[in-house]
């Protein structure tokens, strides 16, 4: 797949059928898009195409409260690129493009810069100066301009529409084992591996630090059996959410205890998946009732990875 981070990076691309959307979090319904996206341009011998933005549109509205990401840039672009995407135009959303008029969005981007043959977007998808443009307006743009609308109606699950704030709620309230029915695969949060207080190697728990991505979504403090993966392989593991307040004053962090698992991580790349939370972060009155408390989550989220495999 290739990708172009700026409008001016995009050269002489191929006629292309796109997905329109912002396509946080990748869910189950984008991929639905996304996918009959790459079947049209194979039938019609087109690239197949997304067209999102590496910001959230509303982070230029001053009066909007900032919207937290689901995944960083690098898990967005990984994600769609195993959906069979030939191109990602993956730009920032910019004052020029939220002040373009509907008409201008059309001729400017998707046809002058993209080339598209084929619009693809959700019933909720809006675009242009204060978000005039909508799949109506796209398709009268399109009979004008030659080039043919795919609207997609709410995607359901469960009579739920499936959709990026019902992920970030799930996420934020701790429900992390639902995310799995929406966005076909566990809420994830990777990064590398920083120094921590290492109190956790002293108690017999080793455990490796991610600092909190503040744009990011995150689950609520607790803990959690997770799954981490390193170098490629996925180890059954066991995750701290939260600020320590036993031992002292810290960030919120990502504190994870691979079981059976003996190498050093600093300075390494890894990535949690929250597969269910076991229970809420507490203060406790001594190390020693910690460290009781880190055994008995320990053999809870064994016992729940042991059931899995069984299953």
């Amino acid at each position: 797949m290739q990708i172009f981070e700026t409008l001016e990076e995009i050269q002489a691309v191929a006629p292309a059928a796109v997905a329109l959307g912002n396509f946080d979090g990748v869910h189950l319904g984008h991929q639905a898009l996304i996918q009959k996206t790459v079947e049209t341009a194979r039938a019609k011998g087109l690239k197949a195409a997304v067209f999102t933005f590496s910001n959230h549109p509303k982070d230029l509205l001053p009066k909007e409260k900032k919207v937290k990401n689901i995944l960083s840039k690098a898990s967005k672009e990984e994600i769609i690129a195993s959906l069979g995407v030939d191109y990602l135009f993956h730009v920032p959303f910019t004052k020029a493009i939220m002040t373009m008029n509907p008409a201008t969005f059309v001729e400017k981007l998707l046809l002058d810069k993209f080339h598209m043959k084929a619009a693809f977007c959700g019933f909720n998808y809006h675009f242009g100066y204060k978000a005039q443009g909508n799949p109506a307006v796209l398709r009268q743009l399109g009979q004008q301009y030659g080039y043919e609308v795919t609207e997609m109606p709410a995607y359901k699950i469960k009579g739920d529409v499936v959709s990026s704030s019902l992920i970030r709620t799930l996420v934020a309230s701790g429900q992390v084992e639902q995310c799995m029915t929406y966005m076909g695969r566990h809420y994830a949060i990777g990064g590398e591996v920083v120094v921590g207080n290492r109190l956790g190697k002293k108690l017999g728990f080793p455990t490796s630090n991610l600092v909190i991505d503040p744009s990011m979504v995150t689950p609520p403090n607790g803990v959690y059996v997770t799954y981490c993966t390193y170098n490629g392989v996925r180890y059954p593991s066991v995750t701290n959410v939260g600020h320590k307040p036993t031992v002292g004053h810290y960030g919120k962090n990502v504190e994870t205890h691979i079981f059976d698992f003996d190498k050093e991580l600093y300075g390494k790349e890894i990535s949690v998946e929250f597969l269910k939370k076991t229970r809420d972060e507490v203060k406790f009155d001594s190390v020693q009732d910690l460290s009781a408390q880190i055994v008995r989550d320990c053999r809870q989220a064994n016992a729940f990875h042991q059931k899995n495999m069984e299953e």
